[in-house]
């Protein structure tokens, strides 16, 4: 497995190599400090598996880095690592195709079950509280952690993955639109319409009581870190 860190401090980024490395003695690890360093790694080598993005990396922005990494390379999972964990930047991420969100604070051991349930075909996003913006002259709000985030944007009580009775094909749709592809891809991958599409991603949501996909991510997410992982319960989709 071949993974490109884009990350502009140098102690970090040696720090995430070494704890990259326990994946396996298979895993290759190549290092960006820049935007235009990874936009280079990535147009001399198509063969990466992964990629971890920071948010903050000097004069590039790091969500506009991200926007332009789906894009060019739909197929290529994006991880961020960061050390904002406010629970917009995470629901923002996730929103525009990160596969997983995993705050600088975490443990070793939260990266690479991160890491692991992302190349299963999953997506992370951290269970603890998400910090809130300072607003000096006011009392702090009680700090919701992402769960919560996504019940109030709209969110019903969710089943387990097994008691959703999701469709074959549907399992199908909902598994590429954990990955973040549009509906016309996920038409193209599966031979349907784009209307078929249309009716699995909304019967999809209605399975999963949300309304949105970035709350679907959210909540398969959520439900994944309980139960026996994204490829145990849908391993045809790549």
């Amino acid at each position: 497995m071949k993974v490109l860190l884009i990350d502009d401090h140098p102690l970090i980024l040696a720090a995430l190599q070494s704890v990259i490395q326990g994946l396996g003695d298979n895993v290759t690890v190549s290092t960006a400090s820049s935007g235009q360093t990874a936009r280079d790694a990535l147009s001399a080598d198509h063969n990466f598996d992964l990629v971890l993005l920071d948010l903050h990396l000097g004069e590039d922005n790091g969500f506009d880095l991200l926007a332009e990494l789906r894009t060019a390379y739909p197929a290529l999972p994006v991880v961020v690592i960061s050390a904002s964990d406010r629970t917009s930047d995470v629901i923002r991420a996730i929103d525009m195709g990160a596969m997983g969100f995993v705050p600088k604070r975490a443990t070793n051991e939260t990266l690479i079950d991160a890491l692991q349930q992302v190349m299963k075909g999953g997506v992370y996003v951290p269970p603890m509280s998400m910090g809130s913006d300072f607003n000096p002259g006011r009392a702090p709000a009680p700090v919701p952690t992402i769960q919560q985030e996504a019940v109030q944007a709209g969110f019903q009580s969710v089943p387990s993955l097994i008691q959703l009775g999701l469709t074959p094909r549907q399992c199908d749709v909902l598994a590429l639109l954990l990955k973040g592809q549009p509906n016309k891809l996920i038409a193209r991958e599966l031979g349907l319409s784009v209307e078929t599409v249309k009716d699995h991603v909304a019967a999809v949501l209605r399975a999963l009581g949300v309304s949105s996909r970035t709350q679907a991510v959210i909540a398969v997410s959520q439900m994944l870190q309980k139960q026996s992982g994204f490829s145990a319960w849908r391993p045809n989709v790549r």
